[in-house]
Formats: structure tokens, sequence, C-alpha cells
């Protein structure tokens, strides 16, 4: 332990409850939280879980769409000294059992929804003594609200700002989901940094409908609340109840992949409802089409602003002063560009000797700075080969302008980004595999005007055997979450390989990746 405090996000629930007692923390449903509520639910289930035998930094896990429960799980880890471990409400059950038994959570909190997907699972989650239920609980669970209750709001515990506070599972290149360990002193830095690129402030209103288990709509959340701002949530992406949202809540700022806001713009009503208190939309997962940023500015005026990152850290931002499409040809140039490092974070593009690359050669990007991930749980391999002399290696490949402003070269190896969600064709190959008739499978991602990307599968069946394309995405939604499932499936007789045997991915994508 450190000789003195150290500032956590408990401190942060607590500074606010203090500074800003009554002002709104979250709104949900029409249910407001004032920042000494939420910091006092935070302490009572911190208190609740205490009761329980939790002890500092064993883990709670939380499957939950957006709602004020899942927040207030967060918080209950930041004030206790526990872990959040998220999981993603979209997964199969062999995925949900592979992160519970990974994480190891004593507690299990899950929404009401999805009690039979956790009844079906729960004699194989050998670390679960407590089932939590949001809603109606089972007979097997105990009720949220009836846990909470047994908490006690003067409940107090000793955090470090280097214990972890989250526990945020992403797929890896690899197609097994890695949990990335996140401490107090990243998140307090990351959401210092966020809300100066936000330039938030305690009468702005930023709306949420990105899943709160994920670590952008959780990042976006810290940033508002390192300047006690109001956090409004949406369980699910609705276009016209956001536009109805922002015209009635005045909402200032809101966090969207590209595709949601083409699917806002192209909404029927977007012209019958008043936006203008809207002064900032954070974008990100992909680069923003020029003609649909055309069409954005001109209803809603210069609010673009694009962050990259990943779970393992962030650090790159294009602010909302370099969104000009109808600039000069360097304008248009830098539309292209994920932009340039958070004030703190250095960027480094290095060849495969770890040199640092000369303007626009191409290279793996490299980022170092207060925000980035502790290292993998229970992936030691992983986190050694992430995380080297210092430095997270992104695994992104990216080149510098001579500007300074960074760009894309390719994504993660064979990394599709569809509707805003990461998914790693090895993951899907795997699920693929596992049909019967299937003797090689490859996947990739193919443009689709609606989703940014949509998952193809290329498969060689077995001699003899037979199988449609809704047989093998039938089969794939047994083992893996629908979004990841393959929209599309063309059948070959071979696939092309290289010399080393592996399939040859560069040529099945000239084969088969038009739309």
């Amino acid at each position: 332990m450190s000789n003195g405090p150290s500032f956590t996000l408990a401190s942060l629930l607590e500074s606010n409850a203090r500074n800003y007692s009554d002002a709104p923390a979250l709104v949900f449903e029409g249910k407001t939280l004032s920042h000494t509520e939420y910091l006092a639910q935070g302490k009572r289930l911190a208190s609740a879980w205490t009761k329980l035998g939790l002890i500092r930094q064993e883990r709670v896990a939380v499957m939950s769409r957006n709602r004020l429960e899942i927040c207030e799980v967060y918080a209950a880890s930041e004030i206790g000294g526990f872990v959040t471990a998220t999981i993603s409400f979209r997964f199969a059950p062999p995925e949900v059992t592979y992160i519970v038994n990974d994480s190891l959570p004593r507690i299990l909190v899950f929404e009401e929804e999805f009690t039979g997907l956790i009844d079906g699972i729960r004699a194989s989650l050998t670390s679960v003594e407590h089932f939590v239920c949001i809603g109606n609980a089972p007979d097997w669970a105990v009720s949220y609200d009836d846990v909470i209750k047994t908490g006690d709001e003067s409940f107090s515990a000793i955090v470090e700002d280097t214990d972890i506070c989250s526990i945020i599972y992403t797929s890896g290149t690899t197609g097994r989901p890695k949990g990335v360990m996140l401490t107090h002193r990243g998140k307090v830095a990351c959401a210092q940094s966020i809300s100066s690129l936000m330039a938030a402030g305690p009468m702005d209103r930023i709306l949420l409908m990105m899943p709160m288990f994920h670590v952008g709509a959780k990042d976006m959340s810290l940033g508002q609340s390192w300047r006690a701002g109001a956090i409004h949530l949406h369980r699910d992406f609705d276009p016209e109840l956001i536009l109805r949202t922002i015209q009635d809540e005045r909402i200032t700022i809101t966090h969207m992949a590209p595709t949601m806001i083409q699917m806002l713009l192209d909404h029927p009503r977007v012209d019958d409802y008043d936006l203008s208190s809207l002064r900032m939309i954070v974008y990100s997962a992909a680069a923003m089409p020029t003609a649909l940023l055309r069409r954005g500015l001109a209803k809603l005026g210069p609010v673009f602003l694009q962050m990259y990152g990943q779970t393992e850290g962030s650090g790159i931002v294009l602010p909302i002063e370099a969104h000009l499409p109808d600039g000069d040809d360097r304008d248009r140039r830098r539309l292209q560009s994920i932009g340039i490092p958070f004030p703190g974070i250095l960027v480094r593009i290095v060849n495969e000797e770890g040199k640092d690359c000369a303007v626009d050669e191409p290279g793996e990007i490299l980022m170092r700075g207060p925000i980035m991930m502790k290292g993998y749980w229970n992936n030691s391999n992983a986190t050694l080969e992430t995380l080297r002399d210092g430095w997270l290696h992104s695994g992104d490949m990216g080149k510098f302008d001579s500007d300074g402003y960074i760009y894309l070269v390719d994504r993660k190896k064979d990394m599709i980004v569809s509707g805003g969600e990461n998914i790693y064709s090895r993951e899907v190959e795997e699920a693929i595999y596992q049909h019967d008739a299937v003797a090689n499978a490859a996947v990739i991602g193919v443009a689709d005007e609606k989703w940014g990307e949509a998952v193809r599968a290329v498969v060689q069946l077995r001699e003899g055997a037979s199988a449609s394309a809704a047989d093998i995405i039938t089969h794939c939604r047994t083992l893996i979450a629908g979004y990841k499932c393959p929209k599309s499936v063309i059948f070959v007789d071979d696939l092309p390989k290289l010399p080393s045997g592996k399939i040859n991915k560069i040529v099945i994508r000239k084969e088969h990746g038009t739309a």
C-alpha cells in the first residue's frame, strides 16, 4: 500500500456527491439518481457484497443491458475494492460459461431476461456462490432489490489506485476472449482525458445507448462523471427514442458508431425533432464515410469527434476542427485518419525490427501512457506479447503523415467491424468447423450499407457431405452471439492456400469479398 491516500474512482463518486449532491448523475426510463443517491446505492451494494463474504479484489460478474443497476454494480466494485467482470448479453451459452469460469466470480448478477440462459449453464459455473437477479428472481437466485436492502450506506473501504476495478473481456485475434485488467489509476486518467476532449461540464447531459459492458460506453460515462454531468441511459439503439430524448432532455453529447449515425439521419422523422442542444457526437469503431459526414454536418453542424482505441488502451483522437469534407486536399486527406494522440499519450509506429517508421511508412501502432491496461487476466503470455518495453502493442498497422496525423493501414488481423462491434474471424471459423459437414472455412468481412461490414463465410464441405447456408448459420447461433454469425455463406470446391498450407485470405477476399 502507498504512504498516503490516492485518487480513485471511489474518490470521484464521493467528490461528485459532496460538490454536486442534488444534481442528476444517472437518468433511466423516468428514474433519476442524484450524485448523493448514486454514491449511497454503490455503498449499500458494496456493503451487501461484503456481507455475502466478498473480499478485496474478488470478482462480481454482471450480465445486463443498460440500466441503473449495471452502473450500481460498477460503483460497488469501485467503492469496495472489488472487481467487476462484464459479460456481453449478446453472448451464447458457451461464451458466457467461458468468461465466468475464467474470471471466477463468487457473485453473478444477471437481468431477469437472461434467467433461462444462466439456468442452463449454472451447474458448470463452479466459482459462483450467489446468483443475483435484477427483476423477478427464480428460486435458485436472490433478488437484486432484496440484496441491496441488506447493505449499509455508511460503508467504507480502503481502495488503492493500483487496484483492478474491472475486467472487460474482448476477443483476441486467436478468437478466445481475453480479460483486460483495468485499474483505478488508468480509469481516472481516462476519465480526465475524455472529459477534456469532450469539454464536458456539470451542465452537460450525455446520452449513452452503446452497451455498458463495453469499454467505450463505460469510458464515455467516466468522462462525463469527471465533471459531474448527467448520464442518460437507453437499453437499446432506438432511433426515434434517441431523437425524442435529445429534444426533450436537451442532450448535449452522445456516443455512437457511424452506422448508428446513418440510421439516425435516415429516420423518416428526423426533421420533426429539435436537435439544436447537441454539441458533440463522439464516434468510434470505424471511420466516418465522407458522404455521411457531409449529411451530418449539414443537419447538426460541427459536432463530430472520433476516438480511436481498444479495450486495452486508447489515446488517439480526430478532433472536431479536423472534420472538413469541403476543405482543401490536406483537410480531406485527414478525414481518412484516426487523428492525433491524446494529451499525455505517446504514440510510435514501428517496423518488424522495432524501429520507428519514417513518414508514410506503415508499421505497428504502439501507445504509452497512464490509461493503458495492467495486463490480461489469467494470460501472462498474451500480456508479455502486448505490453513490451513499456509500450502497448496495438496489433493495428498504421502510418504517420507529415503533420503527425495517424492513418490505419490495416486493422487487427482478420477483424471485422459490424455495427460498431468487433468480430474476429478466427472465432467464427472455430464455430463453423464444429459442423460435421465442414472441411475448411474462412471468414471475411464484406461491405454492408447498413452495418459497415457483414460477416461472410467461405466454406469447403467434406466429400460426400451436404449443408445449406441456413444450416451453417443456424449451427453458429448455438455457439456464438448472433451478431458474430455469418450473414452469407459461399460454398467452394477448394480454398486457396499459401505454401505453408495456411488458407490464403488475400485471395479469398479478392475472389469473394464483393458485397
